[in-house]
């Protein structure tokens, strides 16, 4: 993680541009480095500044936020995405997954977590707000059943089959039942997944394997 982490604010309201600025002055490690109010302003100061973080709204008067972040994470990967919003629709949730977000938080995050949420992705890490994970996952249960044709992150059939089935949304003991194995079977899978896959819990590697196409949704 960088020293400082460098951070770009997009939404088209001053007020809660003003706002998360504060928030984020509360914190030594942050830089807000430049303010965005449409989304073609937000690529263009993301291409000048390259920013750690950006905190993206995905209601924008031009471009949508989708758009926006499928081209910065085409331009600069490095860059990791936040998506700060109202919404909370599936189909957005989705969208910006598979567009290479790092993080989906509701615009009723407290400070605490807007703050913490920018550290665990500056870290690599993935994150989205508690309250739209069972969104996630009831959209996630439609996922395709055809298997990967090769196995990435040194998965093996097994856990390919157990992260399907977490994907689904299955519970330690239904995925026990439906693969004729012990819960503690399944949660050893379930260590050997997260540590092969650099994760420390089911929605990271969930949102993971997503947008590294282990799964289909």
């Amino acid at each position: 993680m960088p020293e400082q982490i460098s951070i770009l604010i997009v939404d088209d309201h001053a007020l809660v541009r003003e706002g998360i600025r504060k928030i984020l002055s509360l914190e030594r490690r942050f830089k807000v480095v430049a303010e965005a109010a449409s989304g073609k302003k937000a690529i263009e100061l993301s291409r000048s500044w390259r920013p750690d973080i950006v905190l993206l709204d995905i209601n924008l008067p031009d471009i949508t936020g989708i758009e926006v972040c499928k081209t910065i994470k085409q331009e600069m990967p490095a860059t990791s995405i936040i998506a700060l919003t109202i919404h909370d629709q599936e189909e957005y949730i989705i969208e910006m997954i598979r567009n290479g977000i790092a993080a989906y938080l509701l615009k009723d995050v407290s400070p605490d977590q807007l703050i913490n949420t920018i550290v665990q992705v500056a870290e690599g890490k993935s994150f989205i707000s508690p309250s739209i994970t069972d969104k996630i996952f009831k959209q996630i249960h439609k996922l395709s059943a055809k298997p990967p044709e090769h196995r990435p992150r040194g998965l093996t059939e097994r856990e390919l089959e157990v992260l399907r089935l977490v994907a689904n949304g299955d519970s330690n003991k239904t995925i026990a039942s439906k693969l004729y194995i012990s819960e503690k079977t399944v949660k050893n899978h379930l260590t050997n997944i997260f540590q092969k896959l650099g994760v420390s819990d089911r929605t990271q590697a969930v949102l993971l394997a997503i947008k590294e196409k282990i799964v289909k949704i």
